[in-house]
């Protein structure tokens, strides 16, 4: 069983920038893919970022390419989501997620449907 804590989150101006981090405790975290998606209010949850056990493979959504950047640090157990450029319609909660696939390339990274464990969602808030 694996806990995620998302932080990080809160209010941005347009063309301002945030970090976000989701700390993983449980399992071998390694192991495990994970990914970032977001939710605005009255949209459905949506794919943000991907990212292999190891770090070496990355996967983005076209909206968020070339201004987010996700890393993770395997040992501290911790992701990231570097966000620059913001634009108001990156509002929405943001969402860690991970599940279980020690391969570098997963063909179902963007689906929400496929992760198993996810964080509570930290606020990100972009003003214009």
């Amino acid at each position: 069983q694996v806990q995620l804590v998302e932080s990080g989150g809160g209010l941005a101006q347009a063309g301002g920038s945030l970090r976000l981090s989701c700390a993983a405790s449980g399992g071998t975290y390694s192991t495990y893919w994970m990914g970032w998606f977001r939710q605005a209010p009255g949209k459905e949850r949506e794919f943000v970022a991907g990212i292999s056990g190891d770090g070496s493979n990355t996967y983005y959504a076209d909206a968020v390419k070339g201004r987010f950047t996700i890393s993770r640090d395997n040992a501290k157990n911790t992701m990231y989501l570097q966000m620059n450029s913001l634009k108001p319609e990156d509002t929405a909660v943001y969402y860690c997620a991970a599940v279980k696939r020690s391969v570098f390339n997963w063909p179902s990274y963007n689906d929400p449907t496929r992760y198993d464990y996810w964080g509570q969602g930290t606020q990100v808030t972009v003003s214009s």
